[in-house]
C-alpha cells in the first residue's frame, strides 16, 4: 500500500529549520546588534565626548603697546594754563583826523562831521593852514572832545549876520557857522530882540556876539490912588 502523503521521518536524522524558526533567529540577532549600537552611543555621550575637540578659549583683546618715540597729544589747556600778563590792545573807533596843513575852515568842518568840538588859536604869521593840533592826529577820542587847532596866520575878518527876530537857537547856529560865538544877556529862549554888534558890522573869527532873547517883560500898570473921602 502506498502512502500518498509525506514519508515517515527516519530515526537519527536532524530536523530542518522551518521558516518561522528562521525568522525568530534573525529577529533576535538584529535586536542584539541594535542594543550594542545604542549602548555604545550612550556610553560615548555619558563619557563627555572625549574624542570631540574642545572649543578654543576666547582671545583676550590685545593692548596696543605704547612706543616712547611716538608723540602723544597734549591735554587741552585750561584757564590756569593760559599765559599771564597785561594784554596790549590798540583801541579802535573815533580818532582825531589828519588836518595839519589844511585850511582851518576845512579842518573845522571835518571835526564837526565827527561830532568833535574845536578851538581855534590864531598866530602872528601868514596863511590859514593848521600847523598842529591837540590831541595829535590819529589819537583815539570820544565824541564831544574839543580839539585845539593852531593856525599859522591871524584871525580873518568876518561880517556879523543880522539875527533879530530869529529864534535864539537858530541865531546861535548861524553865529557858529560864521566863525563867531554867541553870548546871552538874559536867556536862551524866544526870539532875538537885540544883538551886539549889530548885523552887517565887521568882526573877526572867534569874536563874540551878545544876543538878547525872549519877549520884553510887559509893563505892570500901577494902580491909581483912591480919592480921599
Amino acid at each position: 500500500m502506498t502512502d500518498e502523503g509525506y514519508p515517515d521521518r527516519q530515526p537519527g536524522t536532524r530536523d530542518e529549520p522551518g521558516p518561522d524558526r528562521t525568522r525568530l533567529l534573525l529577529g533576535g540577532g538584529l535586536a542584539v546588534v541594535l542594543l550594542a549600537v545604542i549602548g555604545a552611543s550612550g556610553g560615548w555621550v555619558l563619557a563627555g565626548e572625549p574624542d570631540r575637540p574642545a572649543a578654543p578659549p576666547a582671545a583676550a583683546p590685545a593692548t596696543p603697546s605704547v612706543d616712547a618715540s611716538t608723540p602723544t597729544a597734549a591735554p587741552p589747556s585750561t584757564a590756569d594754563d593760559r599765559p599771564t600778563g597785561t594784554r596790549t590792545t590798540t583801541p579802535a573807533g573815533l580818532t582825531v583826523p589828519q588836518v595839519v596843513g589844511t585850511d582851518f575852515e576845512q579842518a573845522r568842518r571835518e571835526l564837526r562831521d565827527r561830532k568833535l568840538g574845536w578851538r581855534l588859536v590864531f598866530g602872528s604869521g601868514s596863511g590859514r593852514a593848521v600847523e598842529r593840533t591837540s590831541p595829535e592826529p590819529g589819537t583815539p577820542v570820544k565824541r564831544g572832545v574839543t580839539v585845539t587847532l593852531w593856525v599859522a596866520g591871524p584871525a580873518p575878518a568876518v561880517p556879523v549876520p543880522d539875527l533879530v527876530a530869529q529864534s535864539c537857537a537858530d541865531a546861535a547856529d548861524d553865529l557858529v557857522a560864521a566863525g563867531l560865538y554867541p553870548r546871552y544877556r538874559i536867556g536862551r529862549t524866544g526870539p532875538v530882540t537885540a544883538q551886539d554888534p549889530v548885523g552887517g558890522s565887521s568882526a573877526r573869527w572867534n569874536d563874540p556876539v551878545t544876543l538878547t532873547c525872549g519877549d520884553e517883560p510887559a509893563t505892570t500898570p500901577t494902580a491909581s490912588p483912591l480919592p480921599s473921602p
